[in-house]
């Protein structure tokens, strides 16, 4: 096994592991920088799109899906944690499945959406990138992809800026968490190239800023996939 497998495994078995007391922070509003800005900015950055229907990747206990439902938002959220799926099922506000990023990429998802979601859900190397790869083929004619992380600017910590798997931790949680994931650290420049080598060209960057710290508390991500042209083949408008 190569350290990249490695390391998603870990991040698979770190979420299996994490995943009761994750829908218990979520659903009582525990974590203070979702609280007071990153939850309303990317449900306000994907609703500026106007989407009729979305795809959101790594769903969780599906807050976001019933954030979007509300909305008359039709959404479809996938993750890779079973038990985070059963909890999104139960609450309802979408259709979920279970899938890992890798079948993803593989065309396991056939559907075409307005708007693709990855909201603090790419933190891979790998499997990242394959994702990447694989999400223009996704969206209806104009449709974008919202991905809203970690700011590289702000979250760089003393180690050098430059792209790295770094440790997780837990810090700023509750003790019945345990066995943090690592994660891959990417520059501003990395990000972007991400995109762009993978077809999206037209990026907009938006820096949610924490109410009390006064610094970015994320980077939300719009980018739009290059138009094909007038007699390339394209998806009808559905979500299967």
């Amino acid at each position: 096994m190569s350290d990249a497998e490695s390391n998603d495994a870990k991040i698979l078995r770190s979420w299996s592991r994490n995943a009761a007391p994750w829908v218990t922070a979520v659903r009582e509003h525990q974590i203070e920088s979702r609280r007071l800005i990153t939850d309303g900015a990317i449900v306000d950055a994907v609703l500026a799109l106007s989407p009729t229907t979305a795809l959101d990747i790594r769903c969780g206990e599906g807050w976001l899906a019933r954030a979007l439902d509300a909305h008359d938002v039709k959404v479809i959220g996938v993750d890779a944690t079973p038990t985070l799926i059963e909890e999104a099922t139960g609450a309802g506000g979408g259709d979920f499945r279970l899938l890992l990023y890798e079948e993803i990429a593989a065309g396991i998802l056939d559907v075409s959406v307005d708007a693709i979601v990855c909201n603090f859900s790419l933190f891979g190397r790998e499997s990242v990138e394959s994702l990447i790869k694989a999400l223009s083929t996704l969206l209806n004619p104009r449709g974008a992809l919202v991905v809203q992380t970690l700011h590289p600017h702000a979250f760089c910590g003393e180690a050098p800026y430059r792209d790295g798997w770094r440790s997780g931790s837990w810090d700023g949680f509750g003790s019945e968490f345990a066995d943090p994931a690592p994660w891959y650290f990417r520059t501003l420049e990395s990000w972007m190239r991400l995109f762009r080598h993978n077809g999206f060209r037209d990026i907009d960057i938006y820096e949610p800023i924490h109410p009390r710290k006064r610094q970015p508390a994320s980077i939300i991500f719009v980018a739009r996939p290059a138009l094909p042209s007038a007699d390339a083949p394209r998806r009808s408008p559905s979500l299967a």
